[in-house]
């Protein structure tokens, strides 16, 4: 089972994404459902935030 986490930034109103990794991105509000992401996708996605920030 993946051990799914969300942001320390989301606060407590419930509009979160949250993040397991090697599985995916999901929903707070759906957790039903999720997004896959491979690896290779999430680390060049983690590079390109950290770098235009």
């Amino acid at each position: 089972m993946a051990e799914w986490r969300r942001s320390s930034r989301s606060g407590n109103a419930g509009n979160c994404v949250e993040v397991a990794t090697g599985t995916g991105i999901r929903d707070s509000k759906a957790p039903a459902t999720c997004v896959e992401v491979g690896d290779g996708a999430w680390t060049a996605f983690l590079t390109s935030v950290k770098r235009d920030h």
